[in-house]
């Protein structure tokens, strides 16, 4: 008879090997097809909102593992919230505007952008951006990512433009909008000013110079011994900034001397001179005198190389850690010397252009560039002989985020938010303090940005954007502040968009009979700069939170990069702060980069950038999923072929445990086949009890963002808790029991909802997966009908009557404990040759005092346990001749292993002494021959 037949062996169209990169494409198109995200929101209505509002990526270029990390990480807050019984939205959004996007099209214009008229170039950079939107939404879908893509936001649509003019009026009218000349970041090669979140910080080699500035006020009255010739010393690594040199600042509670070297006289200060002495390599000098630095102030130096004066100052930035203890301040190139200009009535003096070029006011090195001129500069000053050192230094150096060249400081006039008029930074900084921040060091990183950023630079001198809807008198400058100007505006932008700006002329803005409130002028001009990007995307709250009826502000949660603290996260909380007084959003979480192995960031020119799409390729998105949920996000995320190997087998194992619990449900009805919790066995309740335990981390995590936390647990659950131990123990139930048995059915229905549970715990990150193993356990063959599918469900519900009492749960520590010295010793004996598979094996258990009384009642409970043919609590005395194992672990226990008596029956495989026996079926024990015989009555 072939007995295998009778067995009740896995059957489960749930295959082992997942196909990922076959399989995913089409899951997509059904649940695109089938309108997945749509159905979602239907079925949430009703439910507690939660809002996400998604940050938009640059339309610009193909996603990246960055990107990618992202979007998924948002794609399983989502999908876990709606299963927790909320109504989440997901609005995807591109920031569409400025620079990048212009420079790219600048390039594919090449010798045309300089004459292209300003109205053509927006028009391509438009098609540039909608072509790169195309394709980034195409590539995020394929992570697996489901939302509203055919309504998206784009920054650059006509309401939302109208948006960006309308919520920056509101700052203009509240007059916290300021034109200034002061210093900004400005890039020489992209010819525009920065703000703060468009600039990097790389290396950079920079020359190190220490320059005599002569005296010309007479210090004797400070001390007799100041009279002379003398020198003030300072050390620059700009020497391009030289030319704009108006003064020199010192501490004002420093002390400095006057050092006598090599025929020279000296000032500095006290503290530096025997570094400064050692570097410039001079072993004879004398310290002839101290002074306070206070009497200094407003005393004159001579520049040394412009026909003016330089002015001493006092300033208590100046610091020790490096220098001379007198800085070089030229106002128009720092944002210390500008303050300390407009203290000391100085002009703002910037002699350079908007390509880096000197103008005349740089004397004799008008027309030259920088930062090529450092290396004249410092020619000339060695020849004059006012270069006392001359050296190189690697240091951090802030590059322009686009094109990667080093940037300047440079004063030109710009359009300002004041962060102090109206009281934004003290308010914002308020407002911190009650946001949720995940991790909790990102309040921390914020506040100190907005406690210490200068004001908001938001003027651009590039064509693709928002216009500055600033429009001034033309006799006195003042600016228009009209509630009717503004409606008009937002009425030619909401119908024709911000090109309205560049189309019309002035006058189809201005309100009829309008005239200068300051000199009565009627004639007007209008600003051309563009609005930084940062404000565009800054006012997404009010263009699509506030706009979309699903949605609602302030979000409950931002979810960014690290970088955008000084990025989006920033301008959407000075934004939303100055116009209505509060966050934008309630929560913030914060995800580090994504490095390689080595923890570097990748770069095309390094050559070790992993693109999402190889990814994909390779192991499928699912696998990219899975590693997003693996990594503690709060550091910065490593990747590289390793990693994603140690993913994918996890990712194997956890499928394969489904699989396991699919094959062994394929003939379980839960309405008739179901027993009772009280009535399961006692392992089935345990394994239920184990699975309350993960049930209720798991669904505490999602609600924490501890993700890395799920995945851990998961995959302990499924390789230990399920396949290593409770699994492979109800083997031998599941194939060898009857089929409708009590003992199967209760393997089974702790097998269903185990199952059942574990599917909708991983649907938000695994959510392929959960997916096709739902409609296997299910049995839905129509899987184009998405209704019944898991992702409609919620997470399992708790049930405390799984959970087992203190004193249960005792024993099973100790079973567990006791079971795993008699896997040992299974080991041992199978590494001696005395049995080659366990059920090969008699286990012989002694124990003493209350361990031997707690053997002795589970004695049955060790036996199903440990997977063996027979298992006996024997006394001392009973091992006979054989030399038990004394455990290292459990004291007073030991253990001995033998062949087990009797054959092996050909059934399920257990050593009996009733093979042999059996009337009819000589081949298999007396258990097997009741299920066979059951079958044939």
């Amino acid at each position: 008879m072939d007995y295998r037949a009778t067995l009740n062996l896995p059957k489960t169209s749930f295959k082992m090997k997942a196909n990922l990169t076959q399989n995913e494409p089409a899951v997509l198109k059904k649940w695109e097809h089938g309108d997945l995200y749509h159905k979602i929101q239907r079925h949430g209505e009703g439910r507690p909102l939660f809002v996400l509002h998604d940050g938009p990526p640059y339309a610009n270029g193909n996603i990246h593992l960055g990107t990618a990390f992202n979007k998924i990480l948002k794609d399983i807050i989502l999908r876990s919230r709606r299963m927790a019984g909320f109504n989440a939205p997901y609005i995807p959004g591109w920031d569409c505007h400025g620079l990048p996007i212009e420079h790219n099209v600048d390039k594919e214009l090449g010798d045309k952008k300089k004459g292209i008229p300003t109205l053509s170039k927006r028009r391509a950079c438009r098609t540039y951006a909608e072509k790169w939107i195309k394709t980034q939404k195409k590539e995020f879908k394929r992570l697996g990512v489901i939302g509203d893509w055919d309504k998206p936001y784009l920054t650059m649509t006509y309401d939302y433009e109208a948006t960006i003019a309308r919520e920056f009026n509101k700052f203009l009218l509240s007059g916290a909008v300021v034109r200034s000349k002061k210093p900004v970041y400005w890039c020489s090669t992209c010819e525009t000013a920065l703000a703060e979140a468009e600039v990097e910080y790389h290396e950079h080699s920079s020359p190190s110079i220490y320059v005599k500035f002569p005296v010309v006020s007479d210090l004797s009255d400070i001390d007799p011994a100041l009279s002379g010739d003398l020198q003030v010393v300072i050390w620059t690594t700009t020497p391009w900034t030289l030319p704009a040199n108006l003064a020199i600042a010192f501490h004002p509670e420093f002390e400095y001397a006057l050092v006598e070297a090599e025929g020279d006289r000296l000032i500095m200060a006290k503290e530096l001179v025997a570094g400064v002495m050692e570097e410039f390599g001079v072993q004879e000098y004398r310290i002839v005198t101290t002074f306070a630095a206070a009497a200094l102030e407003n005393r004159i130096c001579r520049h040394p190389f412009m026909e003016r004066d330089s002015l001493m100052v006092l300033a208590d930035y100046v610091t020790l850690e490096a220098g001379t203890g007198c800085v070089h301040t030229a106002p128009g190139h720092g944002a210390d010397d500008y303050l300390t200009g407009l203290r000391y009535g100085l002009d703002i003096l910037s002699p350079v252009d908007d390509e880096g070029i000197f103008t005349k006011d740089a004397g004799p090195y008008e027309g030259k560039a920088i930062p090529a001129v450092n290396s004249d500069i410092c020619g000339d000053l060695s020849t004059s002989g006012d270069l006392l050192h001359q050296d190189r230094i690697n240091h951090s150096y802030p590059h322009c985020w686009r094109c990667k060249e080093p940037v300047i400081y440079r004063a030109t006039p710009q359009w300002f938010i004041s962060m102090e008029k109206n009281g934004l930074r003290s308010k914002s900084l308020e407002n911190i303090d009650k946001v949720t921040w995940t991790p909790g060091w990102g309040r921390q990183r914020i506040y100190s940005m907005i406690e210490h950023r200068p004001d908001w630079c938001l003027s651009r001198q590039r064509a693709w954007g928002v216009p500055i809807t600033v429009v001034s008198c033309k006799s006195c400058g003042e600016i228009v502040k009209s509630e009717e100007l503004i409606e008009n505006i937002d009425a030619l932008f909401s119908a024709e968009g911000a090109d309205a700006w560049f189309s019309r002329d002035i006058e189809d803005f201005l309100p009829d009979g309008l005239h200068c409130e300051k000199c009565g002028g009627g004639s007007f001009s209008r600003e051309n700069d563009i609005l930084d990007v940062w404000f565009d995307s800054g006012v997404s709250y009010a263009a699509v939170c506030e706009q979309r009826q699903e949605l609602r502000s302030p979000a409950d949660l931002y979810l960014e990069g690290s970088d955008q603290h000084r990025g989006w996260f920033h301008s959407a909380l000075l934004t939303s702060v100055g116009t209505r007084g509060s966050a934008p959003y309630e929560g913030v979480l914060t995800h580090g980069y994504v490095v390689d192995g080595q923890g570097k960031k990748m770069s095309k020119s390094v050559g070790n950038v992993v693109a999402p799409q190889e990814v994909i390729e390779k192991y499928g998105a699912e696998i990219l999923r899975l590693w997003v949920a693996s990594e503690d996000y709060r550091d910065d995320v490593k990747v590289y072929d390793e990693i994603l190997g140690q993913v994918t087998d996890a990712y194997r194992k956890i499928r394969n445990t489904i699989r396991y619990f699919l094959g062994n449900l394929s003939d379980f009805d839960p309405g008739v086949d179901s027993v009772a919790f009280a009535e399961l066995e006692v392992l089935d309740q345990w394994a239920l009890a184990r699975f309350e335990e993960l049930k209720t981390k798991v669904v505490k995590a999602y609600e924490k963002y501890e993700f890395h936390s799920i995945y851990h647990g998961l995959n302990y659950f499924c390789t230990m808790t399920m396949s290593a131990f409770y699994l492979d123990i109800i083997k031998d139930r599941l194939y060898v029991s009857g089929t409708d048995s009590k003992l199967r059915r209760s393997a089974q229905t702790a097998l269903y909802e185990i199952g059942e549970g574990l599917l909708q715990l991983m649907s938000p990150i695994l959510c392929f997966t959960a997916s096709e193993a739902w409609d296997a356990l299910k049995g839905r063959d129509n899987k184009a009908d998405l209704n019944g599918s898991i992702f409609f469900t919620d997470f399992p519900a708790q049930n405390d009557s799984y959970v087992l009492d203190e004193a249960t749960e005792r024993q099973w520590v100790e079973l567990i404990k006791v079971r795993s010295e008699i896997t040992k010793a299974l080991e041992k004996a199978r590494a001696d040759k005395i049995i080659g598979h366990p059920l090969e094996a008699q286990v012989l258990v002694c124990a003493t005092g209350p361990l031997g009384e707690f053997v002795a009642a589970q004695e049955q409970m060790l036996k199903e346990l440990s997977i063996v043919s027979e298992l006996k609590v024997v006394e001392p005395q009973g091992f006979g001749d054989l030399e038990p194992l004394q455990s290292e672990e459990v004291e007073g226990l030991l253990i001995g292993v033998l062949a087990a008596p009797g054959e092996k029956c050909e059934r399920c495989w257990i050593r009996s002494d009733t093979v042999g026996q059996m009337q009819g079926h000589p081949t298999i024990c007396s258990r097997c021959f009741a299920v066979v015989d059951s079958l044939n009555p």
